[in-house]
């Protein structure tokens, strides 16, 4: 399986980062080395002192597909989930500073917990999911899906004109204003509307 990452799909994340705002979704990968699952524990890795959360709610794709229609593209995820890109802000700095790949800062080891998920089915209307993470029991990031740039049928027609999608494939859609630094000792806890379905520490 892939991780396929969507940057800059909201525009008060956008406005912190003081980044340009993009005309098309900003598309990184993360390899499957990346993915905690089960309430596994981050590891502060030594090689970033500037170590950012993302929340981000995630598809898991249901069936093969490349080159897909806006209006298929709710055929080929079946399940939401919720799941952290985590960012090393300094080494990410330092390669777009001498503008290189910051690939290292993105989809280093463990940089991709995800929490549980929740049937397409269960949901009303895609473009009103309301998400949040808590830290230490403290509201930290919270979004919804009516705020992105770029909605689910955007992003799965956009990247599979590149990728090929397969079954177990995630896509992680891009994180809401917020996104800050986390420490040693950190409890993470994501939600999808009351629903906690992601928890683990930092350690």
């Amino acid at each position: 399986m892939k991780i396929i990452a969507i940057g800059r799909n909201y525009a008060e994340h956008i406005e912190e980062l003081k980044n340009e705002r993009p005309s098309e979704p900003v598309v990184f990968l993360k390899p499957d080395t990346a993915v905690l699952k089960n309430g596994t524990a981050f590891y502060h890795p030594d090689f970033s002192q500037n170590i950012h959360h993302e929340v981000e709610l995630v598809l898991k794709i249901s069936k093969e597909g490349k080159y897909i229609q806006k209006q298929f593209a709710h055929r080929y995820f079946d399940e939401i989930g919720i799941g952290i890109d985590f960012t090393a802000r300094d080494l990410q700095e330092k390669c777009k500073s001498k503008g290189l790949p910051w690939e290292i800062a993105k989809a280093f080891n463990g940089s991709a917990p995800i929490g549980g998920f929740l049937p397409v089915d269960e949901f009303q209307n895609l473009q009103d999911i309301a998400f949040h993470l808590h830290i230490n029991g403290e509201l930290r990031q919270k979004g919804n899906t009516s705020m992105m740039l770029f909605d689910f049928g955007d992003i799965i027609a956009y990247v599979s004109q590149f990728f090929t999608l397969k079954k177990g494939d995630l896509i992680f859609t891009g994180t809401p204003a917020g996104v800050g630094k986390v420490n040693i000792g950190d409890r993470l806890e994501g939600f999808i509307e009351d629903k906690k379905l992601l928890d683990f520490e930092v350690k």
